[in-house]
């Protein structure tokens, strides 16, 4: 099991940068696809980018050349580098973890993103 704990949201200006990270305890950190989704209310839950153990990663139409996720194997974080905002990437952000061997799927509470002027 693993547990995961995000940081970085906050208030941001139109066309500013923020980070976010995805720091992961408990668990060894190789066995898991982590992905980064975000959520407004009264939509559904939709994927932002995710990586692979193998550092791999994809990435929704909506954030392509403007976001980016890496991984860092020795801190067990992943990040989520965030630019050229807009007010449509205001949303709450959740980390995801799954497992590669059980496929069991662990999420973290998530980070508010506020882009506004």
């Amino acid at each position: 099991q693993v547990e995961l704990a995000e940081s970085g949201g906050g208030l941001v200006q139109p066309g500013g940068s923020l980070r976010l990270a995805c720091a992961a305890f408990g668990s060894d950190f190789s066995l898991y696809v982590i992905r980064w989704y975000r959520q407004v209310p009264g939509k559904e839950r939709e994927l932002v980018a995710g990586i692979t153990p193998g550092g791999s990663t994809t990435y929704a139409d909506s954030v392509k050349g403007r976001f980016a996720i890496s991984r860092d194997y020795l801190n067990s974080i992943v990040y989520l580098q965030m630019g050229s905002l807009t007010p449509e990437d205001t949303a709450v952000y959740y980390c995801n973890a799954q497992n590669i061997r059980t496929m069991a799927l662990y999420w973290g509470q998530g980070t508010q993103v506020t882009v506004s002027s």
